[in-house]
């Protein structure tokens, strides 16, 4: 791993990661194409590290909103920190499921097997993608119909039963390169009828608290990764940090640009991006990537 795969790696992360279009699909064909090996844990660690960048760009870009709506009050905070709370369990309960069952039958048959080494399959990447691209293209379509134009209702926050469903949704996201976090919780959350402002905000206020836990679990899996040394530790966290920098600038860039096209109902095109997106990875996979 070199610095300028990670520089590579750090803008197409931190464009694709803050934009519904899954950015670890698109971060692992990087790697793919630059003859990295996506599921190793200095890549996987690589990776959590430039989503730590982009969610410190979701904090820098969304405090202000946070702090006129979730900060306004002490009542207010406790009421979101309460459906956080319980769509980040919902998630939780729902990944860890999937992610055992993935390793107790798509990995039986690999010793000392993790859901990372299912991360550069193509193969269930192009579907995970494909996925994804229907539900963002079904909430865009629905908001399209003259029938979605209505008033916004009196709320700041989504409802206790909508938090535990875009939960559940978030947890899906999680054992599957290509299912796209936030493209997953913001469509969820506009089919539900969360108005997209708040749909947008919620979800990224996820992405904020669910970052770190994941972060300690890949350093963790790295300090335990056979055949690596001090010296290669220290490089490895060198080159992670610069990359989260990098992912940092490019995240706020990737934001400015989602809420744009979020509130200009264009949001039904990045589900057409990811079906596009979908043909293309499963056509290198079928070229031998």
């Amino acid at each position: 791993m070199s610095i300028l795969n990670v520089l590579i790696l750090a803008i197409v992360q931190g464009l694709a990661e803050l934009l519904p279009v899954s950015s670890s699909a698109h971060v692992v064909v990087a790697e793919k194409l630059l003859g990295l090996d996506p599921s190793s844990p200095p890549m996987t660690l690589l990776l959590v590290m430039l989503h730590t960048g982009t969610m410190f760009a979701v904090i820098a870009y969304f405090w202000r909103q946070w702090r006129s709506t979730y900060f306004k009050s002490m009542g207010s905070f406790k009421a979101v920190a309460g459906r956080i709370v319980l769509a980040t369990l919902v998630t939780g309960i729902v990944g860890e499921v999937i992610i055992k069952i993935l390793e107790k039958t798509a990995l039986k048959d690999v010793p000392h097997s993790e859901i990372e080494d299912l991360f550069g399959h193509l193969e269930f990447i192009a579907p995970a993608l494909a996925a994804a691209g229907l539900l963002i293209l079904a909430a865009g379509l629905l908001e399209r119909r003259p029938a979605a134009v209505a008033p916004a209702p009196a709320t700041n926050d989504v409802s206790v039963n909508q938090a535990g469903i875009i939960g559940f949704v978030q947890g899906l996201c999680l054992p599957f390169r290509g299912f796209s976090r936030s493209g997953a919780t913001i469509s969820s959350g506009m089919l539900l009828g969360v108005p997209k402002p708040l749909a947008e905000r919620f979800s990224f206020a996820l992405a904020v608290v669910l970052t770190p836990p994941v972060v300690v679990r890949e350093v963790l899996r790295l300090r335990h990764a056979p055949n690596l040394h001090a010296g290669e530790l220290s490089s490895v966290a060198f080159l992670c940090l610069f990359g989260a920098f990098l992912a940092f600038l490019a995240g706020l860039v990737a934001l400015k640009w989602l809420s744009r096209w979020l509130e200009s109902g264009r949001w039904y095109l990045f589900g057409c991006y990811c079906l596009l997106a979908s043909v293309a990875v499963t056509l290198l996979h079928r070229a031998g990537y």
